[in-house]
């Protein structure tokens, strides 16, 4: 979230001096696109942790939960687990070559290059942690050792509180 808003402040600040005052910087474009690399890269992680993941309900819905849950399960040790090992695989010897060559963009004014080659395997293990945690919360539900993993991350945001709070102030009104 905050890296979201040091972007756009970046992009309005940028804008700003551009237009006013005939000024701008490649860094202030690259920066941008670090920080959105950031957002996503180190946000899948959380996603995956709130379950918030790209699914085919539409299939899934028809299965009971506990098939629904094994689903989870291969998909997560046949697949996401997989892939997260050979992104990283493939992209730490990157980040590191661009570390120690001190890589910079070839734009004029670009950005040392390494922080963003760095920020690949750095939101795949995070992910790859995540989906381990999510392995374990699934093997205890089907043991019964634990709640539901799709309902326990699956609290209330501050945004959705207010809303249920102005529907209940609605309602009231009503009466």
């Amino acid at each position: 979230m905050w890296l979201v808003l040091a972007a756009v402040l970046i992009s309005t600040a940028n804008a700003i001096s551009r237009k006013a005052f005939n000024f701008s910087s490649n860094a202030y474009l690259e920066i941008q696109w670090y920080l959105f690399s950031a957002v996503f890269l180190i946000g899948a992680g959380y996603t995956l942790l709130r379950n918030e993941h790209v699914r085919i309900d539409a299939v899934s819905q028809r299965w009971s939960r506990r098939t629904q849950v094994l689903v989870d399960i291969v998909g997560i040790v046949a697949f996401l687990l997989p892939l997260c090992c050979w992104i990283i695989s493939m992209s730490l010897p990157l980040a590191i070559r661009a570390f120690e060559a001190g890589e910079v963009s070839t734009n004029a004014g670009g950005l040392i290059r390494w922080p963003v080659y760095a920020l690949i395997p750095l939101g795949f293990a995070l992910l790859a942690i995540q989906a381990f945690s999510e392995v374990i919360k699934r093997i205890a539900f089907l043991r019964g050792l634990g709640p539901d993993p799709a309902i326990s991350g699956k609290e209330q945001s501050d945004e959705e509180a207010l809303l249920e709070d102005l529907r209940k102030e609605v309602e009231e009104q009503r009466r």
